[in-house]
């Protein structure tokens, strides 16, 4: 097993706000960190020592890159696996291309899922307005048409209810290659968040109560309530399969719906997630620290929660600006990305609010 010590250098591919966590963590633990991304900067570049500006699909930066660095994570997972394959070809790379492979394709998603015995949303491809009806007939009126790729926050989605929502449905997408899924009725939405070390070993964080608005997720709150609670034990245990058939390293987040008939497998995010930003304070070890810990092989932090209950909160837009309010109360942490603008959508900070 190989570890890398602190003093080592961490590349991160994006320098968004997770990159910019994942730096802060990877500082308290004595690693420095280098960001490669295609724009000039980020809220990454504020706590990263080193930015290298560079495309994605260019072999010679990215070898330059991981020739700089000692292993290299993601902080998002809309990069071509093609280049964690170049960059695994220089160095280590943690988790690997696999685990992109099967998350950025959401019709490759459902069938891994359901191979290992999960339930997921009735589901069928689409890759014409032909498709789209022949799904519609199969699956039912009442459904998400979702592009097959990228998309996140709700974007590249169109919600049919009746026939004739076909046509502006398939259009609302820009005709892109895509799967129709039914809805699932059910009560709440939860994480199951895990990280995986190098030699196997899977923690999990406490799973929250997701509350999403406009498609964005709005507040996650542990512990989540008795109804989640109830189907957690199930949910981490296709979690921990899908970790393990990937063979994962790093932090791992499955979305979850509760149901009647127990956890509804959504959708897997290769990387630390939103509704884990609460363990910052609430957890003993932070998700973000979990997965410096997992990629350098060192071992794993306790993942209990810290508080008696743990409440997190995206500032969308202009609620960044509420930060004097926020501050005001003890009881919260206040995390603000750097970010210069701020727009409708657009996720600015957030706040954890403990109860301990």
């Amino acid at each position: 097993m190989t570890t890398i010590a602190p003093g080592s250098t961490i590349g991160i591919l994006g320098g968004g706000q997770l990159g910019r966590m994942i730096a802060i963590a990877a500082a308290q633990l004595g690693y420095r960190t280098h960001i490669f991304a295609p724009e000039e900067s980020g809220p990454a570049a504020d706590v990263s020592p080193r930015w290298t500006r560079g495309e994605y699909d260019d072999p010679h930066a990215l070898a330059a890159f991981a020739d700089s660095v000692d292993v290299v994570t993601y902080e998002f997972e809309n990069i071509a696996p093609s280049a964690v394959e170049t960059l695994a070809g220089h160095g280590l790379v943690r988790p690997g291309a696999q685990a992109l492979r099967v998350a950025q394709d959401r019709l490759a998603e459902k069938r891994f899922v359901c191979d290992l015995g999960g339930l997921t949303a009735p589901f069928a491809p689409v890759d014409s307005l032909d498709d789209l009806e022949t799904a519609i007939a199969q699956i039912g009126s009442r459904a998400i048409l979702k592009t097959n790729r990228m998309g996140y926050d709700g974007k590249g989605q169109a919600r049919l209810n009746e026939p004739g929502d076909a046509v502006g449905a398939w259009n609302a997408i820009g005709r892109q290659s895509a799967i129709l899924e039914g809805f699932v009725t059910f009560a709440e939405e939860f994480s199951v968040i895990l990280v995986r070390g190098v030699d196997g070993e899977v923690r999990f964080w406490d799973s929250s109560a997701n509350v999403h608005v406009d498609g964005i997720l709005d507040t996650s709150i542990a512990p989540a309530g008795p109804l989640i609670e109830g189907q957690v034990p199930a949910a981490r245990a296709l979690a921990r399969q899908i970790a393990d058939a990937l063979d994962y390293v790093g932090v791992l987040t499955c979305e979850f719906f509760a149901s009647a008939d127990g956890p509804v497998f959504n959708e897997m995010a290769p990387r630390v997630h939103n509704s884990g930003h609460g363990t910052i304070e609430g957890a003993v070890t932070s998700q973000f620290e979990n997965h410096v810990r997992a990629i350098c092989g060192l071992p794993l932090g306790d993942t209990a929660l810290a508080a008696r209950r743990v409440e997190m909160r995206n500032l969308i837009g202009d609620a960044a600006h509420e930060w004097p309010a926020i501050l005001s109360d003890p009881a919260n942490h206040l995390h603000l990305y750097g970010k210069d603008e701020a727009r409708p959508g657009r996720k600015m900070g957030h706040v954890t609010r403990l109860t301990l």
